[in-house]
């Protein structure tokens, strides 16, 4: 007789029923280190319980978690109390936790606050020994595993937001007793060639354990001497490794990596066309303000061009010689009324203007004008001036008294 094959969802909850139906897993107390630490956003917390050999899935819901005096992060030991009960859905088992109580600092943990102690007082987080990170690196080099999600994110990113720039992959392990060396391997080969701008080196996401690669005092040391800037960008958001603090940039994940490394194309295109949009109109209006000032200047000339200036005299000086001829012609013109009233004048007291009329005049002998009778004597001779002549006579006889002219 053939047995009845069980679905999945039954195989599932029959172990559920198994599970707690045990005296020991449906209430036990179990002591490990926190790893892999996530409390969601609805209020209940997601994590790993660990220690040297093994690891098991815990969860603490809201309820049971909002009473705890402090707070969980990864590399904390504890002890959960609670039971184990399967997921169905997933079928996993996993820890379901009702309280917790601290057990101290796990081994991981406490190695990496000593080491981060010594580095730290040996000056090799300290900000002055920082590289700036190249605006536009020609050719970026990533050391990190190439099976990995975080190599593909930094190649799709760089390509996306900058294309010219080339990028050179060194594979390496990034979890495990030999990824320290392969890193450090990785770094020292990136950083001897001549061609690479900046480096990136991290990996995704993961526990504490996994990324302490990248918590390794060798790693540390090899990332201070490089002479090559570098990003690191291993992908936990929350937490840092000793590689975030000695590197020049931490970047919290390796898309965010190649977002820092790089510029955006688009950007930089946008802002150029800008730029050259706010130059040229810059220059036009230069160019505008000198057209203004050189009409301005051309203005200036023309009025203090000696051309115009000798046109203008010219006239200024035709103008004056006309004002001077006026006032010469005027001059003329009374001085020559003036004269004309003197000769007229003149002509009034000519006693030759009066032989021109009939009349004479009387001269004795030596040339003297005889102007009345008393001048005169009987049988003297005198001369009688005419207008055509002389005449000499005697005089006969002397009458006085008033002149009476017979007509």
């Amino acid at each position: 007789m053939d047995i009845r094959p069980l679905k999945v969802s039954e195989v599932n909850s029959y172990i559920k029923r198994v599970f707690l139906g045990d005296m020991i897993l449906s209430n036990l107390s179990v002591e490990g280190e926190i790893s892999n630490f996530k409390h969601h956003y609805s209020g209940h917390m997601y994590f790993n319980l660990k220690d040297e050999k093994g690891k098991i899935k815990a969860v603490m819901f809201k309820s049971d978690n909002e009473n705890l005096k402090f707070n969980l992060e990864d590399g904390m030991k504890i002890i959960a109390t609670g039971y184990v009960s399967l997921y169905e859905k997933e079928g996993d088992y996993q820890l379901y936790i009702r309280h917790i109580k601290e057990s101290g600092l796990g081994n991981l943990y406490k190695a990496f606050e000593e080491l981060k102690k010594k580095l730290e007082s040996e000056g090799m987080f300290s900000q002055s020994d920082k590289k700036p990170i190249p605006f536009m690196p020609k050719k970026i080099g990533v050391v990190t595993s190439s099976t990995g999600a975080a190599i593909r994110d930094i190649i799709t990113v760089i390509k996306r937001r900058f294309p010219p720039c080339n990028i050179l992959i060194y594979p390496s392990l990034v979890q495990g007793s030999q990824a320290p060396m392969e890193i450090c391997k990785g770094l020292n080969y990136l950083d001897s060639r001549e061609d690479i701008d900046l480096i990136i080196a991290g990996r995704g996401g993961g526990s504490i354990e996994e990324l302490f690669a990248f918590n390794d005092e060798e790693v540390a040391r090899t990332i201070y001497k490089l002479r090559t800037p570098i990003i690191s960008a291993v992908g936990h958001e929350t937490d840092f490794t000793i590689a975030d603090f000695v590197a020049d940039l931490r970047a919290p994940t390796p898309s965010a990596a190649a977002e820092l490394s790089v510029p955006d194309i688009c950007h930089l295109n946008s802002e150029l066309e800008s730029k050259y949009n706010r130059l040229t109109k810059l220059m036009l209006n230069l160019i505008e303000d000198y057209r203004i000032k050189i009409k301005h200047l051309n203005t200036n000339l023309k009025f203090y061009n000696p051309m115009n200036q000798l046109r203008d005299k010219r006239q200024e000086i035709d103008s004056l010689f006309r004002d001077l001829n006026y006032i010469v012609e005027k001059k003329l013109m009374d001085k020559k009324s003036e004269l004309l009233g003197l000769k007229n004048s003149l002509d009034l007291l000519n006693p030759l203007l009066a032989l021109d009329r009939g009349y004479g005049i009387l001269i004795d002998n030596q040339g003297n004008l005889i102007k009345s009778i008393d001048d005169t004597t009987i049988d003297e001779e005198i001369n009688i001036l005419l207008k055509d002549g002389k005449i000499r006579s005697i005089i006969k006889s002397i009458d006085k008294g008033e002149l009476v002219v017979e007509k």
